[in-house]
């Protein structure tokens, strides 16, 4: 076999776009096939789209792929999280739209639920927000009663979007979800990978008529269209799967339309490190086939992307950071992980009126280095951390790298490769090892911005105010 040769076919089933492409045995993407995902419309907190017209596209990116293929049948597959739906088991037909992972409609079910916070937060590693399945889930259960009895007895079925899709692939033969993406339902134990009985009931929601929980790899499905499916992933977890290593002491900081700060954390460490670093989030990144679970702690920042859009982040340069004593929060949608605090959106300490639009656009961007700085430095303390890469689009910013690694003690690396998500989904079905063909190069930053670590030493004494405040 020459090392041109196809290794995988991989998809990736993202929010606005559909991705399918192949990988070689030296690890590099080909072939990418990319589809736009249909339209969501957003109403009174509501995000639906066309659940048939999303598989229709997910099923020609595929195709067209094929054709490339030169014969392999390994496949990988990664998709959105907490995106779910009903259909019909007779006849495949969505019941319901789309759902997205943005929609807000499980607000109130979280708000019923309120007093168990602490036993979901121990059971599942995360925090109850409408954000995942299980909320929406029983909202909609609640609007429409009469479906739980069809669910109970088959005639409907439900599952995230990895589930419908595989569902459709195999004919209706395997109703059935990975490890990765059971775990962001709220409904799964993640110690024991398994659903449990304990947020089942809490939520209203029978066991019985949740997809079969698998490993992440090895599954080895045969779908109608003569691939064999061998892993599928939540799309996090394929990306980290693609560019940091479990064996080593790194850590990801992927910057896209929000931020994820993640790293591995042995399952060892998994009870000690709940009790030092309260409210990150506990992830169960995948299950292998040897049904060993892979674990991780993630520290998040909401809708960075949109908060920068209208400013000239382009045109920021490292050397316009820290002129001022404005601080500043960068997340419109309410700052993330370790604070899940909804009331505090976009905020600046003084007036801002006065300011050009780069000069705000600057502001922003600090807010993002000094979150980022801060989630790296408490995993630090509990864990040393050597590396970093950074990854997604607004890594590419200059000042934004130049920032975060003056403001944290580690080797930084911006990963070249593009498509983490696919790569991941990809490497994983081809049995491949975590990050084995990253691609980076070292951020070399200028000599020590004393003033912009006196800022991000104020700023943390401002952000504790402001959390203690409000």
């Amino acid at each position: 076999m020459t090392d041109s040769a196809i290794s995988a076919i991989a998809l990736d089933a993202g929010t606005t776009s559909i991705k399918a492409g192949l990988i070689d045995q030296q690890g590099e993407l080909k072939q990418i096939i990319v589809k736009p995902a249909p339209k969501i419309a957003v109403s009174g907190g509501r995000y639906e789209s066309d659940a048939l017209a999303y598989a229709e596209a997910a099923d020609l990116a595929m195709f067209e792929v094929l054709e490339q293929s030169d014969g392999c049948s390994t496949f990988g597959f990664c998709s959105q999280r907490s995106t779910f739906l009903v259909w019909k088991k007779s006849n495949g037909q969505p019941l319901t739209p789309l759902i997205s992972w943005q929609d807000n409609r499980g607000a109130n079910s979280c708000d019923d639920l309120r007093t168990h916070e602490d036993l979901i937060r121990s059971l599942s590693g995360l925090p109850l927000t409408p954000y995942y399945f299980a909320p929406k889930l029983r909202s909609l259960l609640l609007e429409n009663p009469d479906w739980l009895f069809l669910l109970a007895r088959g005639d409907l079925l439900v599952g995230t979007l990895d589930t419908y899709l595989i569902w459709r692939w195999s004919g209706g033969r395997y109703h059935v979800t990975d490890a990765s993406m059971a775990a962001r339902t709220l409904l799964m134990d993640i110690r024991l990978q398994q659903w449990s009985p304990v947020l089942c009931h809490l939520f209203g929601i029978p066991l019985q008529i949740l997809p079969q929980i698998m490993a992440s790899s090895g599954m080895k499905l045969r779908l109608d269209n003569g691939l064999i499916l061998d892993s599928s992933i939540g799309d996090q977890s394929a990306a980290l799967f693609a560019s940091v290593r479990e064996d080593s002491a790194e850590a990801l900081v992927n910057l896209g339309t929000g931020c994820f700060v993640v790293r591995y954390i042995p399952k060892s460490n998994l009870v000690a490190l709940k009790g030092t670093t309260t409210g990150y989030l506990y992830s169960l990144v995948y299950l292998d086939g040897w049904r060993r679970p892979h674990y991780a702690i993630e520290g998040t920042l909401n809708s960075i992307a949109p908060a920068l859009r209208p400013y000239p982040v382009d045109a920021c340069r490292s050397e316009n950071l820290a002129v001022d004593d404005i601080f500043c929060l960068a997340e419109p949608s309410g700052l993330g992980a370790p604070y899940f605090r909804n009331d505090l959106g976009i905020q600046f300490s003084a007036p801002i009126d006065h300011l050009s639009n780069q000069r705000v656009a600057v502001l922003l961007l600090e807010a993002i280095i000094f979150r980022v700085a801060r989630i790296l430095e408490e995993f630090n303390r509990q864990s040393t951390i050597e590396r970093v890469y950074l990854s997604g689009g607004l890594s590419e910013l200059q000042c934004l790298q130049d920032g975060i690694a003056q403001c944290s003690p580690f080797a930084f690396f911006r990963l070249r490769q593009s498509e983490s998500s696919l790569q991941g989904a990809a490497l994983l079905a081809a049995g491949k090892s975590q990050a084995s063909f990253r691609d980076s190069e070292e951020i070399s930053t200028a000599k020590c911005n004393k003033a912009l670590l006196e800022k991000y030493k104020n700023w943390k004494d401002w952000l504790d105010s402001l959390l203690e405040l409000s």
